[in-house]
């Protein structure tokens, strides 16, 4: 495990309408093992909330936000508006369920990304290897050499 000084921060939490616990638990239990400072939001968590964590843990690498019950679009629709005013200026990353009904039209990935998520993740077990390559693209900026 890290010691504090150098342990790597991230913000987790369910979407505003969410409120599916228990995969947001385990992925804070995972990533606590790993070795990092979770700041857990627990479910139903608007996105101004996100905004105030990373106010008060500016050192965070990435907001994480669920969404089980398929609402991911409609729950971050103020993410544009938040990251213009510099507020979620960190990665965010987004998992889980991101449409309603079993038929997916294909197009919940693109609206997201366009709406300003940075990496739609498909499994939870990818979580901390994009952490990894996020820290290390960080620590190491590409140059283009």
């Amino acid at each position: 495990m890290t010691s504090r000084n150098t342990q790597r921060t991230v913000i987790i939490g369910v979407a505003r309408s969410d409120a599916h616990a228990v995969a947001n638990h385990l992925i804070a239990m995972r990533l606590r093992e790993a070795g990092f400072l979770v700041v857990n939001l627990g479910v139903c968590t608007p996105l101004e909330e996100f905004a105030e964590a990373l106010s008060a843990h500016p050192d965070a690498e990435a907001v994480l936000i669920g969404s089980l019950n398929g609402h991911a679009y409609e729950d971050l629709a103020d993410l544009p508006a938040l990251r213009a005013a510099g507020r979620l200026h960190c990665p965010v990353i987004v998992g889980g369920n991101l449409s309603v009904g079993s038929h997916k039209d294909g197009d919940e990935r693109e609206r997201l990304l366009r709406l300003g998520v940075d990496h739609i993740l498909d499994d939870a077990d990818q979580i901390p290897l994009l952490l990894d390559l996020l820290h290390a693209a960080r620590v190491t900026p590409l140059t283009g050499v």
